[in-house]
C-alpha cells in the first residue's frame, strides 16, 4: 500500500518521522513523502540528531540510523508537492511532529489542511503523533465547517512534557520547545466537541520510550480508522499498529 507523509523542508522530529518509515517499508509497504514544493529534500532537526542540549534529550541510536537510511533512499529526494499530490491516490496518511522552528511551515499550512481534510473524508488510515496532531486539530471538515477531530478521540503532546521541556531548556536554548504560544494539548483540546471524554493524555512519562522490542512505556488511541500518538517514546508501538490499521482496512 502507498502511505502520504507530508513533512516541512527542515525540523522534523528525527524518530516520528523514521521509524514509522522504516516499520512500514520492512511490512513491504511505500511511503510517499511530500514537501510545500516539489523536489526538495527535507532534513530532520539537527538538534535531534547531536543531542538538544549538552548531547542530551536527542534522538535514541536506533532512530538516527534509520534516519541516516532514510535520507539515502529515492523517497525522500524526490519528493513530491503538498498542492499537487491526488490523495485518491494514497491508502493512508501519516503526520509527524517535532517542535523546532521549522516546523511552523507544516504546521500552519493551509494548503497542507485543505489536502488533509479531503483525505480524511475518504474514511483511509490516518496517524498522527506529537505535534501532528495539530495538523488535523487545524483541518475542517468541508462538510460541518469543524475540526476533522471534533468527533474523535485522541491524544498529543501533552502539556505537561511540553512544558518540562520548555522550563528545563529555555535559559540555554529559548523558545526552541514551544512551537507557538499556545500549548499543543490546549489547542488540540479545542478543536473537540467534548474534550474532557475525548482527549486521552496517557499515563504520566518524561524519559522511558518504548523501543522494537518494549512498548511498556508507549501509549497510542485509535478511534475507527484515526491513530494517535503523544511523543518519540510512542513511535514503535504507533508505527506498529498504523501498519495492523493499514492492513486491515480494504480499498
Amino acid at each position: 500500500m502507498r502511505v502520504l507523509m507530508p513533512v516541512p523542508d527542515h525540523d522534523f522530529d528525527v524518530t516520528e518521522v523514521a521509524v514509522p518509515w522504516r516499520i512500514l517499508t520492512d511490512a513491504g509497504h511505500e511511503v510517499v513523502f511530500t514537501t510545500e514544493r516539489a523536489g526538495t529534500v527535507p532534513a530532520a532537526d539537527p538538534r535531534l540528531l547531536t543531542g538538544v542540549i549538552f548531547g542530551q534529550l536527542g534522538a535514541e541510536a536506533e532512530p538516527r540510523t534509520f534516519y541516516q537510511q532514510l535520507t539515502g533512499t529515492p523517497e525522500f529526494t524526490a519528493t513530491v508537492s503538498w498542492s499537487e499530490v491526488d490523495v485518491d491516490d494514497f491508502d493512508g496518511l501519516l503526520l509527524p511532529g517535532g517542535h523546532a522552528p521549522g516546523m511552523r511551515q507544516y504546521l500552519g499550512s493551509e494548503t497542507l489542511q485543505r489536502q488533509v481534510a479531503r483525505f480524511w473524508t475518504l474514511g483511509r488510515p490516518v496517524g498522527a503523533i506529537c505535534h501532528g496532531v495539530l495538523v488535523l486539530a487545524r483541518s475542517e471538515d468541508p462538510a460541518t465547517g469543524r475540526s476533522v477531530l471534533a468527533q474523535r478521540r485522541t491524544t498529543c503532546l501533552p502539556k505537561y512534557m511540553e512544558r518540562v521541556a520548555y522550563f528545563s531548556t529555555a535559559w540555554r536554548l529559548g523558545r526552541y520547545y514551544r512551537t507557538y504560544p499556545a500549548y499543543v494539548e490546549d489547542e488540540v483540546r479545542a478543536a473537540l466537541d467534548n474534550p474532557d471524554t475525548q482527549f486521552q493524555r496517557g499515563p504520566l512519562e518524561l524519559t522511558r520510550r518504548g523501543t522494537a522490542t518494549d512498548d511498556t512505556p508507549a501509549f497510542i488511541v485509535e478511534d475507527r480508522n484515526y491513530l494517535s500518538a503523544r511523543w518519540p517514546g510512542d513511535a514503535y508501538l504507533f508505527g506498529r499498529r498504523y501498519v495492523a490499521l493499514l492492513e486491515g482496512t480494504e480499498r
